[in-house]
């Protein structure tokens, strides 16, 4: 029987104590059912294995993510209190817990379809991969895009297997948008960063990192404009479109002010309205 530090323990080894990145994962897989939606029916079955998915395939993430680093973690200021660097767990019960982990996410695929479920297997090796090249490819959060935008073509795929112009572009924007939310995450952590010897587009880009950062959240807006256009959105998705260029300013004023972690989390917003836009039009096109 588990104790109750225990299991404490295997929730904070999740980060289901800290849901942030499984918003940031659950909104690009929103967006492509949502787009799928416009010209299939969803199904409330498809919605209940985004939602799930995306906060297993996190914490998948986050689990190897720390076996990886576990040494590393207790060197930084921020990562010294995760379990496995306090030695709360050990690492055989880390291993123990993605394996168990791994098999509800197989679970979890045999409600899909074949197509769906080679997507998602693909990106699945993708995912353990990510932590070594923090290590070996100075820009980790280019690999980071392309798996965590993955959401977008899985949750795309349970409803269509006819990839779309759309979809294509919502997942090119999604890259860019994960790339340049992760690099204001990089950036508080760049100091401690150097000394351990982790890669990071903040480090790679230096003192342009904000500017490349801002450029490809823009490209992410720029996709989701050309996918409104596509589509043949209504005039209601433009007032959403101006809310998150107003986001887009006010992350920039928390960005002059070195707040980098506040820029971060913001995009939880963005997501969350571009989430709402994708819905309304749904019901509008419907």
């Amino acid at each position: 029987m588990l104790s109750k530090n225990k299991i404490k323990s295997f929730l904070e080894l999740a980060r289901l104590d800290k849901p942030i990145g499984t918003y940031l994962l659950l909104w690009p897989s929103m967006l492509g059912l949502l787009l799928a939606g416009i010209s299939h029916e969803i199904g409330i079955k498809n919605f209940i294995i985004v939602v799930i998915g995306s906060v297993i395939v996190r914490s998948c993430g986050c689990v190897i993510n720390d076996i990886s680093d576990y040494k590393i973690d207790k060197l930084v200021s921020r990562t010294v209190g995760r379990p496995l660097a306090t030695g709360a767990l050990s690492i055989y019960e880390a291993w123990g817990f993605f394996i168990f982990l791994g098999l509800v996410s197989l679970i979890i695929l045999f409600f899909t379809n074949p197509f769906t479920m080679k997507i998602a297997i693909l990106f699945a090796f993708l995912i353990v991969l990510y932590p070594l090249t923090k290590r070996f490819f100075p820009a980790p959060q280019f690999f980071l895009g392309i798996t965590f935008g993955s959401g977008s073509l899985i949750a795309y795929s349970l409803v269509s297997s006819d990839f779309t112009l759309s979809i294509i572009l919502l997942y090119v924007g999604l890259i860019a948008w994960i790339i340049s939310f992760d690099t204001y995450y990089a950036l508080e952590d760049m100091e401690d960063d150097i000394k351990i010897g982790i890669n990071s587009t903040a480090i790679l880009w230096g003192n342009a990192a904000v500017k490349v950062s801002r450029v490809l959240h823009l490209c992410f807006y720029i996709s989701l404009l050309l996918i409104a256009m596509l589509n043949s959105f209504s005039y209601f998705f433009f007032f959403i479109f101006a809310a998150l260029l107003i986001i887009f300013i006010y992350q920039k004023i928390l960005i002059n002010d070195k707040k980098f972690l506040e820029a971060f989390k913001i995009n939880n917003l963005v997501g969350i309205l571009s989430v709402i836009g994708f819905a309304i039009e749904i019901l509008i096109l419907g």
